[in-house]
């Protein structure tokens, strides 16, 4: 399948400073760019493997593709502002996807919080983050020439897609030109919101966030890994994403909770037992 030829780094123009490693088959790209930033390595080393065998998503799910069929990769990044910041890394790099699949496949895409990618409802892509030393990993996998025959199976929440299913063409479904954008995309807005230290109102990024966020403004089920106060779960509407980047939901008896960790499940009011209520 032509699709599914091998990367070639050469193809690819990279931001000033960056460097990709691209293996046939690895264990999982985020394990390896996080022994690489032990190592002592700079921003800016990305792994891209064209299979994966141990590759994992958010809530530990494992994400496996078939070989050529998607992008697996992982960024290093090293923010040179507050740690109290970093958690809006995964959001910064779902903003970069989100725009990558807009503009490169042509597709509707949107994020679903706090940064599932979905194109038509359903799931395309997920995005990883890990702390190391001085620094983040973020993996991403992208389904991208997956048929429905090949698409995973299992618990995971959300029915799978991929760019070519979602109806984008050969030409748009090319993994070098994606993997390109995505990259340029998270480089940009890493430049952006260092220089404005890590303020995600002041760069633009909680606006541009909320611009790519399907999850906004839907009736929502957020269950809360560990449980607590709320019985592991809060419903209601998803109102906003606040400045610590959390997902602000109002339950129905009006008030408002902020989330910051949970499996996000958009649902139907009457799914809900809501009354609709806004």
């Amino acid at each position: 399948m032509r699709l599914r030829a091998p990367l070639d780094p050469m193809d690819l123009t990279l931001p000033a400073g960056w460097r990709l490693h691209a293996v046939t088959e690895t264990g999982s790209t985020n394990a390896d760019v996080a022994e690489a930033a032990r190592r002592g390595a700079p921003e800016g080393l990305v792994v891209t493997a064209e299979r994966q065998t141990a590759g994992r998503g958010r809530l530990d799910r494992s994400w496996e593709s078939p070989a050529g069929a998607g992008l697996m990769f992982s960024v290093l990044l090293r923010p040179a502002v507050p740690v109290a910041r970093w958690g809006w890394l995964p959001l910064l790099a779902g903003v970069a996807l989100a725009h990558a699949v807009r503009g490169t496949a042509a597709l509707d895409a949107e994020l679903k919080w706090p940064n599932d990618l979905l194109v038509g409802g359903r799931k395309c892509a997920g995005i990883l983050a890990e702390a190391v030393p001085d620094g983040v990993v973020i993996g991403i996998g992208l389904n991208v020439s997956l048929t429905e025959e090949e698409l995973p199976t299992g618990p995971t929440g959300l029915a799978p897609t991929s760019l070519l299913l979602a109806g984008a063409d050969d030409g748009r479904a090319n993994r070098a030109a994606l993997l390109e954008a995505i990259l340029r995309g998270l480089a940009e807005w890493a430049v952006i919101w260092n220089s404005m230290g890590g303020d995600p109102v002041a760069s633009g990024l909680r606006e541009a966030y909320l611009g790519c966020c399907g999850t906004i403004g839907q009736q929502v089920r957020a269950v809360i890994p560990g449980g607590g106060e709320s019985g592991g779960e809060i419903i209601g509407l998803a109102d906003t994403v606040d400045a610590d980047g959390r997902l602000v939901i109002i339950d129905a008896s009006g008030a408002r909770q902020a989330v910051a960790a949970a499996d996000v499940i958009h649902v139907r009011p009457h799914e809900a037992g809501l009354d609709g209520r806004h």
